[in-house]
């Protein structure tokens, strides 16, 4: 895995040996960073990565110029080993917490510019996500939800479109200020 832009463009994004997970393909992580590049303004950018595995997500978009990142995720080596990246790269602007991920949406009163979310495709309420994380939404902010081709969500409330990589699906939503 490597970083696909930005001022880190190219340098590999270490896995930590205990990884549990399925880490998003560089593939499917640049077909994803290059719609979303028209769509973002990465200076101004405040991101939600919620199950953030790897913290590729989170890593990309601080490498692109992201205001700040925050990423969470259940996994105790997954949190330890971001935050060791954060340390190493001398990246303030991203933050770490170790926490379920429902859980802390069901509370959470801050809003962001972008989410992305790429939980495990058989948890349970994954039908649910996007609407329990649009209300985080800031006006016009972008949700991305990372899914199988299981899962469908055009029929939910600002479903804008969804992009296929392979195996793995990207649905985007959107909020406009009204």
């Amino acid at each position: 895995m490597r970083i696909i832009g930005g001022i880190k463009k190219g340098h590999p994004i270490p896995i930590d040996k205990n990884f549990k997970g399925r880490p998003t393909t560089d593939f499917a992580r640049e077909g994803l960073m290059n719609t979303l590049e028209n769509m973002i303004d990465w200076q101004d950018c405040q991101l939600l990565d919620v199950f953030t595995g790897t913290g590729a997500f989170s890593l990309e978009a601080i490498s692109r110029g992201a205001k700040c990142a925050l990423a969470l995720d259940i996994q105790a080596s997954h949190v330890a080993h971001l935050n060791t990246l954060r340390h190493e790269w001398n990246w303030p602007q991203l933050r770490v917490l170790k926490t379920d991920s429902f859980q802390w949406i069901r509370t959470c009163q801050q809003k962001f510019d972008l989410i992305f979310a790429d939980p495990p495709f058989a948890h349970d309420q994954l039908a649910q996500l996007p609407l329990l994380l649009l209300p985080l939404l800031e006006n016009n902010g972008i949700l991305v939800v990372e899914h199988d081709k299981k899962h469908r969500f055009d029929q939910l409330p600002h479903f804008v479109k969804e992009k296929k990589y392979g195996n793995v699906h990207f649905s985007f939503f959107t909020t406009f200020a009204s």
